[in-house]
């Protein structure tokens, strides 16, 4: 059993929380109190934590601003998940991030692709990351690329991920990434540090037509932004950006070099 054992109001509020979202199984006592015959584990705040130094149960501190780190740690103990630290990831422009100790999902994701690398490098250099791996599935190929090419430090392997999509029945839509980004981490790989991908005609094709959806003014960045784009150089937003700029500057061009200087001429000859 999970026994929390706290007289900070902060971490015993946070704790709970995050217990109770994952429908774990705990009681909580004042400090000084005994500790339960069952007691597996003991979650408690940083003033505390002498307190508990001569007991069985292993005893781990929460730091009020991260215990979801702190349940993980304390939901691993009692399930006896000792495991290496897998996190699977299905590509895309919002990525399924999944985290596994052992066997066991101990927390999901859905984030824009430009968060990605942030959460997964969050999750595995934790102090409870356990030899930790991350899985990539090689679906997406612009997408994953750009993922395996900005983790750096960590080992990543590139999975096979046919099959690994389920099939979502009623009330279960928007979950297929996530669930997914599991059994990918399931599935062992083949360790890779970069992936150059020569974008397909119609990959650039799906990158202008992204970026004529977002623009302000219904224009398509050209095939060189495009490329740029694919390649994880830019964003689709900072390559309109440029393509503004190139626009607005040529633009500026042709109105100092065309007809104003010509028609000041034609007047002089009327003179």
């Amino acid at each position: 059993m999970i026994v929390v054992a706290t007289a900070d109001f902060e971490v015993y509020h946070e704790v709970v929380a995050d217990l109770r979202e994952r429908g774990a199984t705990f009681t909580t006592i004042e400090p000084d109190d005994p500790l339960p015959s069952k007691t597996a584990v003991v979650l408690t705040g940083a003033e505390h934590a002498e307190s508990f130094g001569d007991t069985d149960a292993p005893t781990i501190v929460v730091d009020p601003d991260d215990s979801r780190q702190a349940v993980d740690q304390a939901l691993a103990t009692i399930r006896g998940e000792h495991g290496r630290t897998v996190v699977g990831v299905d590509p895309g422009r919002q990525p399924g991030i999944a985290v596994l100790a052992g066997e066991t999902v101990v927390a999901a994701f859905q984030v824009p692709l430009g968060d990605a690398v942030d959460v997964v490098l969050e999750e595995v250099r934790g102090d409870d990351a356990v030899d930790p791996v991350v899985r990539i599935g090689d679906g997406s190929r612009l997408e994953g690329a750009k993922l395996i090419n900005e983790l750096e430090d960590v080992r990543v392997e590139m999975v096979d991920e046919t099959g690994t999509t389920p099939y979502l029945g009623t009330g279960a839509r928007g979950m297929g990434d996530v669930l997914a980004a599991v059994n990918i981490a399931r599935l062992e790989g083949e360790a890779i540090d970069t992936r150059e991908i020569e974008p397909t005609p119609g990959e650039l094709q799906v990158i202008k037509d992204r970026s004529r959806e977002r623009s302000e003014t219904n224009r398509a960045i050209d095939e060189t932004l495009a490329r740029r784009v694919a390649s994880g150089e830019l964003t689709v937003e900072e390559a309109l950006a440029v393509h503004r700029n190139d626009v607005d500057g040529s633009d500026g061009g042709d109105g100092r070099d065309g007809g104003n200087g010509g028609n000041g001429g034609d007047g002089g000859d009327a003179n």
